[in-house]
Parts: C-alpha cells; sequence; structure tokens
C-alpha cells in the first residue's frame, strides 16, 4: 500500500509501507533503524555507520554522507531512502529524489530529533517501540541536573582551520538547554563557523570540549590549544554524545550527568 508523509524539511514522500527495503545515509538514524529491529529491512548504509558494528561488517556500502554512490543505491532497488538536510549534500539528494523516495530530517535540537525518531517509528510500522525510547529520553533529559555555573564553553570540531559548533545546532542545543552551559561563540555565529586563534581568545572560553568526531581530537592535542588559551579547561569529549541524534541518546544523557558533575567539582 502506497502512502506519503511530510519530511523535516516540509517535502511530501511517497513510498510503500511499510517499506522492506530501507537505505540510511546517516549513521545515527541508521543505529536508530537498528535499535527499532528492522534489520531484514535496511539494505544499504554508508561507510560512516559504525553502529552496530554487525551491519558496518554485513549491509552494502553505499560510500558516506556526503559522497553517496547513486549507482549503488539504485541497484539496491529501495523502498525508501532516509537521509539529513546538514549530513547529506542536497545536490546529489535532489538526484536521487527523482529516482526513488528519499525522506530527510532536519534536526537542530532536542525536540526535533524525537519528532524524527517518532515519525521514522511510524514510517516503518514500529510506533510503539519508537514512542517508548523517545518518551525515555524526553523523561531522563527532563529531570537532568543542569551544570550550576554557566560555564562558557567552546566546542570545536575541527582544527586547520579550527571549527566551531556554533549556534542553531543541535550540538549547541544541546550544550545549553540541556546541559545549562553558555556556547562562547557569539549569538551571530551559527551553524559551524571558522575560527582564528584570535576568535578563540576573543571568546574567553571557561571550557573548551574538543569532539572526536569529525576530526578526531585527543588528548595530544590539548597542548597546541592550551597555548592559545592558557587559562582555559580543555576536555576531550566523545562527539557521538552530541551530535548523534537517535537512539544513542539513551547513552548521552547519563554521559552529559557525569560530564557536569565532573566539571562543576573542579571548580567547587
Amino acid at each position: 500500500m502506497q502512502t506519503f508523509v511530510a519530511d523535516q524539511m516540509g517535502r511530501e514522500v511517497f513510498f510503500n509501507i511499510p517499506p522492506r527495503r530501507i537505505v540510511s545515509l546517516v549513521p545515527s538514524q541508521t543505529e536508530l533503524l537498528n535499535y527499532l529491529g528492522l534489520d531484514e529491512e535496511v539494505v544499504g548504509i554508508t561507510k560512516f555507520c559504525i553502529h552496530p558494528g554487525s551491519w558496518l561488517k554485513t549491509k552494502t556500502k553505499v560510500g558516506g554522507t556526503k559522497n553517496f554512490s547513486l549507482e549503488k543505491i539504485i541497484q539496491l532497488n529501495p523502498d525508501l531512502v532516509i537521509g539529513n538536510k546538514e549530513e547529506n549534500i542536497l545536490e546529489g539528494i535532489s538526484i536521487l529524489e527523482k529516482k526513488v523516495p528519499v525522506w530527510m530530517s532536519d534536526i537542530s535540537n532536542l525536540s526535533e530529533a524525537l519528532w524524527m525518531i517518532r515519525t521514522i517509528g511510524n514510517i516503518t510500522c514500529q510506533s510503539e517501540k519508537a514512542n517508548e525510547l523517545a518518551t525515555k529520553i524526553e523523561a531522563e533529559a527532563s529531570v537532568l541536573s543542569k551544570s550550576e555555573k554557566k560555564f562558557r564553553v567552546l566546542y570545536l570540531i575541527w582544527q586547520n582551520p579550527f571549527m566551531a559548533a556554533g549556534h542553531q545546532t543541535f550540538i549547541n542545543d544541546l550544550l545549553t538547554n540541556v546541559c545549562g552551559f553558555e556556547n562562547a561563540l557569539p549569538p551571530e555565529l551559527t551553524r559551524y563557523p571558522q575560527l582564528s586563534e584570535n576568535d578563540m581568545k576573543t571568546c574567553r572560553p571557561d571550557l573548551v570540549l574538543l569532539s572526536s568526531e569529525p576530526y578526531p581530537f585527543k588528548q595530544k592535542h590539548i597542548p597546541a590549544i592550551q597555548m592559545i588559551l592558557p587559562h582555559t579547561r580543555i576536555l576531550p569529549v566523545n562527539g557521538e554524545m552530541f551530535s548523534w541524534y537517535g537512539s544513542r541518546l539513551l547513552l548521552a544523557i547519563p554521559f552529559f550527568h557525569q560530564l557536569i558533575a565532573d566539571i562543576n567539582s573542579d571548580y567547587n
């Protein structure tokens, strides 16, 4: 039976329900599809869809999130392709959607992530499990004890050049509205701006968080950044907890709880 549903970009997507052959172009949404028990339905993923590890070994890889192979996807004959506005290049999506149904998410805050979880549950006929997941995440986030102090946080995602998570991003929403920190970037800097060393100094961050993705920041990168910001505490963090907006959020909330406690204890 064919139906249509609006995606998060406001597009009407027509597809067969339930979809029997799904291609996922976003790692966090791939993990969500696995959580919903869609092992047989998912036939294609990207090379960056590392969770679950078993799927990375057994599912057809269609390329990356940006440079996915149109030919490989079409050969899989999917009923539905699931992508994301930020993760995937819209030029490629525009070509792909002329050949197969493509449902796109567009997520900049926790509420939109929960809407995405529930909607993907509905369109894959796994609404009960998806609703339970979203309700649990929402409940745990609502009782998370936010930081006692509004630390000014600079969240770095890249170097050479340095890039940070700005306002109007999912990362910013988790940092500010969920954890209770303050984004050290000025409000007019949205998305992922490039920063000079002087820009970083001007931000006057209390804390720099070095994300493990997309750039793989590690402990060894701290000294060079400490030279720029000698009085700022610098911590490497698991980037999946701040940027994956599917079932990984179940792990993210306890992670934030421990991170907030550790940071506050160091300043008491």
